[in-house]
């Protein structure tokens, strides 16, 4: 069975239309033949989106019943039993009533599609998963409906619905999104034009995202080469050398003037991994080129101007940037350069070449070591000098012998000679050879005339082979040598990075796994102060360098106090102690350097995070007390002032049943008024730290009734079993029945008609437990943590109940009083709120007991 296809509306914003242009496509549909039923469809009241309905089939819905209110969601079962060819499904990331098949609607949605069943859906950028809490941000309101972004990817259709914010406004202010009660309120918040026009962007920049996807799984079908300018994407090429900043900024620049452009670096790297640019410039452009935004990439080739362009053109990239070439005039006369090369190779991409100030100046020569050991060389020359005349005696002893012999043995010396001690001692033997062949082999003898002309060539072709067998042999040692370092290197960055990524903290973990590694006393990183930076005669004071971390004995506090010192930047330095390093050392330390500048400013910026951590908490805090100030406690208030206002008007006569009813209706409103107020001056004593406990002894037989009859009538109902050999418990009196009240409050607020809550108690190691025992609709698991967060009514859809702070508080008290509460789930049904408090110590005539 074919798995069916999704189409996906995407707005920015409620309002926009999408369930209205959803509705479009399902008559469209039908019109032509098309099954198409209605699976779920919310109107919200909108006049437009209901006659859109029109003589579409509906499936029934199913109602299902959640804390003593009745709900209806899609009824999944019919749909699958009815399979149409197309389900229309609105609201993509709708969480279902508990006790549905699935939590989500998407969910659903996926078993339709695995039916082969075709769906329309509707959702809206704030559900994204990957944007949720960017719209948060901006809008000050979290929407905790999301929807992953794989889901909506998949999709095989998604069609923006969009609307300019002026437009949005105009019809909500016509009435045809919200309530007339409701149109004040929504413009002057969440429908500000700066609000809609920043989730109109994010809505227009991730489809472009997912629109850029599908256009290269195209070009990859295809087999799509040239370049598409559908975006604009700049890459910069890296050498590794001193230049790449200034192609880096550059390139920013240029992705810059096009807004939304993408920046990528790319380095090529040499294939046989035996020579390449400056692993420390190439960590630091690549923090740069990150710091800006863009993203850093390695490719491996052999002919740069090659690779560099198969890259381009795999990321669809519509600019290149390259720098000026390093090499001198001379030098260009013989190679065009990668940068001509490129810019006649690149085709439709655009080519800059930047200059710099590197450019012409040649590459810098490294200092190349030597092939093989001393050793080896003083002993090549050695047998130079003492092996061919050894030899040359050994063949005047055999006078049988041919000129072509005594060159053939001869070039077997000098190769011996160039595998021993490499190309000097080889050259020595060389022409030493060709002497000693002229003087005693070629006629005429005991001279340096050589009479025949194919003597001559003979003994040219014997110099030339040694010589070019002897260079032959010292590369090839070289490269071997190079090849063994390229090795070690490898290695040793691989043991850094793993020391790195084990760690919990990386800075320490790689300045021990540097010291380690080179046998060093110590491993210090200093910082200058922002004061002396720029100023040389500053630099060179003591106490303008700060140690920020360092590992072993004695570290250095100053760049010359140390053996070696790595500078990564202007004001960072890395200082090494123990033994000097050698020159092909310090090219890895320089990169291990860089790589503890990054890790020192990621320790920083996770410093940053955690300071920054409370207050965005307490922002939220702040943020939630405002929303739920402005609607739950000016509610009671408002009761009160209308009960008090209308006592006091002079223009109606009240009789003595209103007069006691409207007093009641005041003096309730102001006791849940001054409990509100109370519950959060407690949270905001609690958060503060300066909450005020006395601990006594407490017989809960005592502290139950108290709180039942503070709850008043409606409390009148509940059981209580309370043994009456239960030890006391140690609380504050005050506080625990605050905390009563509280967690049966919300027992009795959930629990059926007919079944009250029962509080039960018992002791048990050291502890009084009270249970308070509802049968209402329960909570799932998974969410018992969320009803202690503070302004959350989790799956209460009555806000005129408080403000959510009650079970917060009452764990906030609790926990204050060394106790605990803990959710459990009611044996047939229900939730249990279970009070932990520390027993009181038992006392006896004899004295306390332990």
């Amino acid at each position: 069975m074919a798995r069916g296809e999704l189409r996906i509306y995407l707005g920015a914003a409620p309002g926009v239309g999408k369930t209205y242009a959803m509705l479009e496509e399902a008559r469209r549909r039908a019109a032509r033949g098309t099954d198409v039923v209605i699976g779920f469809v919310e109107t919200h009241g909108r006049q437009h989106t209901a006659a859109m309905l029109g003589d579409l089939e509906q499936v029934p819905r199913r109602t299902m019943s959640y804390r003593g209110a009745e709900l209806t969601e899609m009824d999944l079962d019919a749909v699958l039993a009815r399979r149409p060819e197309v389900a229309v499904v609105d609201e993509l990331a709708h969480t279902n009533v508990p006790g549905s098949r699935h939590d989500k609607r998407w969910q659903d949605i996926q078993e339709l599609l695995d039916a082969g069943i075709d769906v329309l859906s509707t959702v809206n950028v704030q559900h994204l998963e990957s944007v949720n809490d960017v719209v948060a941000q901006i809008t000050g309101t979290t929407q905790r409906e999301t929807v992953p972004d794989e889901i909506v990817r998949a999709a095989e259709q998604v069609e923006l619905v969009d609307m300019t914010p002026e437009a949005l406004r105009r019809r909500m202010a016509h009435g045809n999104i919200y309530r007339p009660d409701k149109i004040d309120a929504a413009l002057g918040n969440y429908f500000r034009v700066g609000n809609l026009t920043a989730l109109r962007e994010l809505a227009l920049l991730w489809l472009a995202d997912k629109v850029d996807e599908q256009l290269d799984r195209y070009r990859s079908q295809q087999g799509i080469e040239a370049t598409w300018e559908a975006r604009e994407r700049v890459v910069v090429a890296l050498t590794g050398g001193p230049e790449g900043e200034t192609l880096i900024r550059r390139a920013a620049r240029v992705a810059a003037r096009s807004k939304g452009a993408d920046l990528l670096a790319v380095h090529v790297a040499r294939s046989d991994g035996l020579a390449g640019a400056d692993p420390a410039q190439l960590a630091r452009q690549r923090v740069l080129v990150e710091s800006l935004g863009g993203t850093y990439h390695q490719v491996l080739g052999t002919d740069v101007p090659a690779a560099l362009l198969d890259f381009a053109r795999g990321v669809n990239a519509t600019q290149l940037v390259l720098g000026a070439s390093r090499r001198g005039r001379f030098a260009q006369l013989f190679a065009r350069g990668v940068g001509v090369t490129t810019t006649a190779l690149s085709g439709s991409i655009d080519v800059h070449l930047v200059t710099h100030t590197e450019a012409g100046r040649g590459r810098r020569a490294a200092a190349v070591p030597a092939a093989l050991s001393r050793r080896r060389r003083l002993l090549g020359f050695a047998l130079a000098v003492l092996g061919v005349p050894l030899l040359t005696l050994l063949l005047k002893t055999l006078p049988d012998l041919t000129l072509t012999n005594d060159i053939l043995l001869f070039l077997v010396a000098v190769v011996a000679v160039a595998l021993v001690g490499g190309v000097w001692p080889a050259l020595v033997a060389a022409l030493g050879g060709s002497l000693l062949l002229n003087w005693f082999f070629t006629p005429p003898y005991r001279t340096l005339t050589i009479a025949e002309a194919d003597n001559l060539l003979a003994l040219a072709v014997f110099v030339g082979v040694g010589l070019a067998v002897s260079w032959i042999v010292d590369v090839a040692a070289r490269r071997t040598r190079e090849a063994a370092r390229a090795a070690a290197d490898a290695q040793t960055l691989a043991a850094v990075a793993g020391g790195v990524l084990r760690g919990e903290r990386p800075l320490p973990a790689l300045l021990e796994q540097l010291r380690e590694t080179f046998g060093l006393r110590a491993v210090s990183v200093l910082e200058l102060a922002e004061e002396a930076s720029g100023r040389p005669e500053r630099a060179r004071e003591e106490h303008a360098w700060g140690v920020v971390a360092s590992v072993g004995e004695r570290p250095a506090c100053t760049p010359d106090s140390g053996e070696t010192a790595v500078p990564v930047d202007e004001r960072i330095t890395v200082v090494l102690s123990g033994r000097r390093l050698e020159a092909a050392d310090r090219r890895i330390v320089e990169a291990f350097a860089a790589q503890a500048a990054v890790a020192l400013r990621q320790e920083r910026l996770a410093e940053e995070a955690a300071t920054a951590r409370p207050l965005a908490a307490a922002d939220r805090m702040r943020t939630a007390l405002l929303a739920a100030v402005s609607h739950d406690l000016r509610t009671p208030l408002a009761s009160a002032k209308a009960a008090v206002t209308s006592l006091r008007s002079p223009d109606i006569e009240f009789d003595e049943q209103d007069r006691e009813e409207l007093l009641e209706t005041a003096e309730e409103s102001l006791d849940r008024l001054a409990r509100l107020v109370g519950n959060l001056l407690d949270m905001s004593r609690l958060q503060a730290g300066v909450l005020g406990i006395t601990a006594t002894a407490i017989g809960l037989e005592d502290a139950v009734p108290r709180a039942l009859d503070e709850l008043g009538p409606p409390a009148a109902a509940v059981g209580t079993d309370i043994p009456a050999d239960l030890p006391a418990a140690t609380a504050d009196p005050g506080l625990l029945e605050r905390v009563l009240v509280n967690v049966i409050a919300n027992a009795l607020r959930f629990s059926p008609p007919g079944q009250p809550p029962t509080v039960t108690a018992s002791a048990h190691a050291g502890q009084v437990e009270l249970r308070i025992i509802d049968r209402g609709p329960g909570i799932p698991e998974e969410q018992w943590e969320h009803v202690f967060l503070p302004f959350q009514r989790l799956g209460d859809r009555d806000n005129q109940t408080g403000v959510g702070l009650g079970l917060a508080l009452s764990r906030g008290l609790a926990e204050a009083m060394g106790g605990s509460i803990t959710p459990e789930t009611t044996p047939g049904g229900g939730l249990t709120m279970v009070l932990r408090l520390p027993a009181a110590a038992q006392t006896s005539p004899e004295g306390p007991q332990e």
